[in-house]
């Protein structure tokens, strides 16, 4: 079993830019693939970025492909995630969470988060 850990999670304005990171406990970090989800208030949980065992496998979201980036320490067992050049419509309460395999669905994920929330003002 796994247990994830968010923080730095605040209030940012537009164009600005936010890091949040996920320590991890349990069994081996370094098994899990590790991804972000955000959720919106009144609006299904979706997909925002993945990242592989190795840390070298990245995938995102086409809604922040180019702004955000994610990574991996192992040896700290922690993800990042760094927003840049922040939007309003990022405002939601963001998650980490670990599976089994590489995926995008809330389904493929075994471990979530409690969330910290993120938000952009215009």
């Amino acid at each position: 079993q796994v247990q994830l850990v968010e923080s730095g999670g605040g209030l940012v304005q537009a164009g600005g830019s936010l890091s949040v990171s996920c320590v991890a406990s349990g069994r081996t970090f370094s098994r899990y693939v590790m991804a972000w989800f955000r959720q919106a208030p009144g609006k299904e949980r979706e997909f925002v970025a993945r990242v592989s065992w190795a840390g070298g496998g990245t995938y995102y979201a086409d809604s922040v492909k180019g702004r955000f980036t994610i990574s991996r320490d192992n040896a700290k067992n922690t993800v990042y995630l760094q927003m840049n050049s922040l939007k309003p419509e990022d405002t939601a309460v963001y998650y980490c969470a670990a599976g089994p395999r590489l995926s995008t669905t809330v389904v493929n994920y075994d471990y979530w988060g409690q969330g910290t929330q993120v938000t952009v003002s215009s």
